[in-house]
């Protein structure tokens, strides 16, 4: 990880300590109602406020972690995030979810983006990595998150937005494998 990019992600690490501030994250939490009356930038900033330090510190470690292990570039890092905010903070409306605090529906959009990048790419043992970011969010759907969890974040585990996270980071490995491709096959002279 270069130095920049470990900048970068120590701001974007002190924007989420600012919002566990009260006044901002009463301001920034992603909520149905407010959201319904007219405080549609929520649906972004909702992702990046905590229900407590240890909810925070838990998703902070794991961004540090995965950038570690990933290397993604720092327009990678900012376009996956940024999108993946958008379609979590929306996708959230399908559930019965009243308020949203978490930058867990990212983790996983990352994690997922990032390991089956890696695999379209050619590293066969990030393989194991989408089987199993796949594997953990279909058990949540099917018997729900680890009630250690929720005691230690002091909150319900909005496992929608970790499905939501999940396929947005899949399809968008995807897509992008695909336009690559496509980049590849029209610059490419025929014989």
């Amino acid at each position: 990880m270069d130095r920049l990019f470990a900048l970068r992600l120590t701001l974007f690490s002190l924007v989420c300590i600012l919002l566990q501030f009260p006044a901002l994250q009463a301001i920034a939490e992603w909520s149905r109602e407010q959201i319904l009356s007219g405080q549609w930038w929520r649906i972004v900033t909702g992702n990046f406020t905590h229900t407590n330090v240890t909810h925070l510190c838990l998703n902070l470690a794991s961004v540090w972690v995965i950038c570690f292990l990933f290397r993604p570039s720092s327009a990678m890092f900012a376009g996956v995030t940024s999108f993946s905010a958008v379609t979590i903070g929306l996708g959230i409306f399908v559930s019965e979810i009243q308020i949203y605090l978490g930058l867990s529906g990212i983790l996983h959009a990352l994690f997922a983006f990032l390991a089956l990048r890696e695999a379209l790419q050619g590293r066969q043992s990030s393989w194991l990595l989408v089987i199993g970011v796949i594997g953990k969010v279909a058990l949540e759907q099917i018997q729900g998150a680890p009630e250690s969890t929720a005691k230690l974040i002091q909150a319900n585990v909005a496992i929608e937005a970790h499905l939501i996270g999940a396929i947005t980071g899949l399809t968008l490995a995807i897509l992008l494998q695909g336009y690559q491709y496509y980049q590849q096959r029209q610059y490419k002279p025929y014989n």
